[in-house]
């Protein structure tokens, strides 16, 4: 592993982020709701995409594989994509039908995770806090937050990497 990955698996290990509680989530269809809302009940386990890079599009087969594994966990499975509604709906495709999709134009919730590379997998727990995090596309790391997940939902890990995934890469910055 070349020693940018390194430095990027460490930094995401360590995670300490609040998400401020009203912090606004917004789904391609319906009224935006805060952050405390969305996981009142449940965890957030969130893919977060810029549909302007070609990064985010490498990742996005790999990301709706591992989200289609937790969708009948007690979790709530969402894609949080950096653009406005048309245009995160256009990225997104048939997916946009499929799971759970905000729109994060201004990059608000993005920056509020401490998100500093792009594309990222995010569990946030029921006190708005994120547990884990992965950002880039480091496996290890990927398969860091969904082992972190699922032994919280009591749910089987994903295989990480899974046939036909990108090699790894380490992403754009979150800021834009």
């Amino acid at each position: 592993m070349c020693a940018s990955l390194k430095l990027a698996a460490l930094r995401s290990l360590i995670v300490t982020t609040d998400v401020q509680a009203d912090v606004k989530l917004t789904p391609l269809s319906g009224e935006s709701r805060s952050i405390s809302e969305w996981t009142t009940s449940f965890h957030l386990a969130i893919v977060v995409l810029d549909p302007f890079t070609l990064e985010s599009s490498w990742i996005v087969d790999t990301a709706a594989r591992l989200l289609r594994k937790y969708a009948e966990a007690d979790v709530r499975i969402a894609f949080l994509v950096t653009a406005s509604i048309d245009e995160t709906r256009t990225f997104m495709g048939p997916l946009a039908t499929e799971f759970l999709v905000f729109a994060d134009p201004e990059r608000t919730a993005t920056l509020a995770m401490g998100l500093e590379t792009l594309p990222a997998f995010v569990h946030i727990n029921q006190h708005h806090q994120v547990e884990a995090k992965a950002e880039g596309w480091v496996p290890t790391e990927w398969k860091a937050v969904a082992e972190n997940l699922s032994n919280r939902m009591d749910w089987t890990t994903p295989i990480i990497p899974g046939v036909g995934d990108p090699s790894p890469f380490q992403g754009t910055p979150a800021a834009g």
